[in-house]
């Protein structure tokens, strides 16, 4: 099974500390993408989990909301990480 839709919540329960990352691409679209879409150039919280569905990690932002099979999930690729903070 697939990773939901974290939110800030449920992710900081998981593991103490939030990422940051910067989307570097925000192109091409699916066209059967329905939910959120990350904006070039702009910071997000995210998750990076493991994809079952992929075999790859995938960053998981974690304020958008998406339907199946990937949520809010988005390869690797769009983004990268810039700082981690943990929550004490």
């Amino acid at each position: 099974m697939e990773v939901g839709c974290y939110t800030l919540a449920e992710a900081t329960a998981a593991a103490p500390f939030l990422d940051y990352a910067v989307c570097l691409d925000d192109s091409a679209r699916p066209a059967n993408h329905s939910g959120d879409w990350p904006v070039q150039g702009r910071a997000y919280p995210v998750r990076v989990v493991e994809s079952r569905l992929e075999g790859i990690p995938l960053v998981h932002v974690l304020t958008f909301v998406g339907e199946a099979p990937y949520y809010n999930a988005f390869a690797p690729h769009r983004f990268q990480i810039t700082h981690r903070l943990y929550l004490n």
